[in-house]
């Protein structure tokens, strides 16, 4: 059965102000509209809730037991209402995007600040963790969008190419290795090398790229994140191999990059997101940010850029 909740309002506002012409002023109605609307609902339930004379309005039996359930209702969902009024504001105040950790550690908080000075009140989560939990908590809803690899396309994801990001090679400044501009696979043959967990998406671009012979490297050390890498190259323990992003927030003074040919190896970074699931304005807004912020190097990972020392 369709409820009819505006003549449910409207016996509610004669019932308790005893009065059409109360009523009606009430609910910015005409008196013969509220007279309406009370006929259709009482013609609908098959009995009368009003006994009305020239003088007053009265309830019927009927009347008298279902106002106390049409008030109790009305007011449940008013209030129902207003708590998800409340939390579709609270949720329009805060918003949750994954990103690289590399990411987050570099391009993020530049692109945070200027979204703060334009929502100073917003929260914004970020779930600065690898690629595949990035794309799990897209596909669940947890976050908006992910800043991330494209390495493994979904066809239930929107996928945005940002940049082209080439992996280096990095020593201590006082390697042998320090006076080269750019160094090939080969020459790293029984050289001291770190490498970063197989878990990880870098890793696996890697291992790919060169096929059987990362078999012949030299991988002394295994660790799971890039900052360990560096600090065990810092400790003089050998070379790594990482996202040139990873270093824009390293002090390198100490440290010598060099491109990294035959092969080179390069990344693609991209936003994803829900496929059918537009974003809320918020997100919408933070990554136009995020693209905005990548811009300008969108010819990062390109082969005939030269390679070069990263001393400052």
């Amino acid at each position: 059965m369709r409820i009819d909740f505006l003549g449910l309002h409207a016996f509610l506002a004669i019932a308790e102000r005893g009065s059409f012409q109360q009523a009606a002023a009430h609910l910015n109605l005409s008196q013969t509209a509220l007279s309406h609307r009370m006929r259709k609902l009482e013609d609908d339930l098959g009995v009368r809730l009003l006994a009305r004379t020239t003088r007053e309005v009265a309830l019927t039996p009927a009347g008298l037991d279902l106002l106390p359930r049409v008030k109790a209702t009305i007011e449940g969902l008013a209030a129902s209402l207003e708590d998800l009024r409340g939390t579709g504001k609270a949720r329009q105040e805060r918003i949750a995007v994954g990103c690289l950790p590399t990411i987050a550690a570099g391009r993020l908080p530049a692109v945070l600040m200027r979204f703060r000075r334009a929502h100073p009140d917003v929260t914004v989560q970020v779930y600065d963790n690898s690629a595949s939990e990035i794309a799990r908590h897209v596909a669940e809803g947890t976050i908006e969008f992910g800043i991330t690899l494209l390495a493994a396309h979904r066809w239930d994801f929107e996928v945005d190419l940002l940049a082209r990001e080439p992996f280096v090679l990095v020593c201590r400044a006082d390697h042998v290795f320090a006076a080269r501009p750019t160094a090939s696979w080969a020459e790293l043959e029984g050289v001291p090398l770190i490498r970063i967990s197989q878990q990880t998406g870098n890793r696996m671009m890697i291992d790919d790229a060169l096929g059987s012979r990362r078999e012949q490297l030299s991988w002394r050390y295994e660790v799971q994140h890039v900052a360990t890498a560096i600090a065990l190259v810092r400790a003089g323990l050998g070379m790594t191999v990482v996202p040139r992003l990873a270093l824009d927030t390293l002090d390198r003074g100490d440290l010598h990059v060099m491109r990294l040919r035959n092969p080179g190896v390069t990344r693609q970074i991209g936003i994803v997101s829900r496929r059918a699931a537009p974003l809320s304005p918020l997100a919408e807004e933070l990554r136009r940010y995020v693209v905005e912020e990548f811009s300008p190097n969108a010819a990062d990972g390109d082969e005939d850029e030269p390679g070069g020392t990263a001393h400052t």
